[in-house]
């Protein structure tokens, strides 16, 4: 395992939530919400600051497993991201009901209608669990 933080991105038309790990690979937190033209400058900024060594991008899927939709939108982008970060590998990761995840772990943490109403925050708890998934998997595949 490289040491380096792993960052990772729920990407949408509109915005983009990111999520990153601490340089042991530990743990998952929320890192930001930006536009969606936004984020490639982010990233290029974040990553001059920060070792980053992997980018998970969220997969949007149907329940038969097929692309959503929206993955339209984001093969693009990833194609971006490769051309702009030629030596960060990029994990695409399902990303099936982290919305509606990010909006139970919202409401359990005692966030208000109004605040569980705010997209920005719904993408960025949307990436963080993504993120936490793909460690635990990890986490998990080490001990067996």
């Amino acid at each position: 395992m490289l040491i380096g933080r792993i960052i990772a991105i729920d990407y949408g038309q509109k915005r983009v939530g990111l999520a990153v790990t601490d340089v042991e690979q530990i743990i998952a937190t929320s890192l930001t919400t930006v536009r969606a033209m936004d984020a490639i400058p982010f990233l290029k900024d974040y990553v001059s600051r920060e070792p980053v060594v992997l980018f998970l991008v969220g997969e949007p899927r149907q329940m038969n497993n097929q692309a959503s939709e929206s993955a339209r939108f984001i093969d693009p982008f990833v194609k971006l991201l490769k051309r702009t970060f030629p030596d960060i590998p990029i994990e695409r990761v399902d990303e099936r009901f982290t919305s509606k995840m990010a909006l139970s772990a919202m409401r359990e943490a005692g966030l208000k209608k109004k605040d569980r109403e705010n997209k920005s925050l719904v993408d960025t708890v949307s990436a963080t669990i993504i993120l936490q998934s793909y460690l635990d998997q990890l986490s998990f595949r080490g001990k067996n």
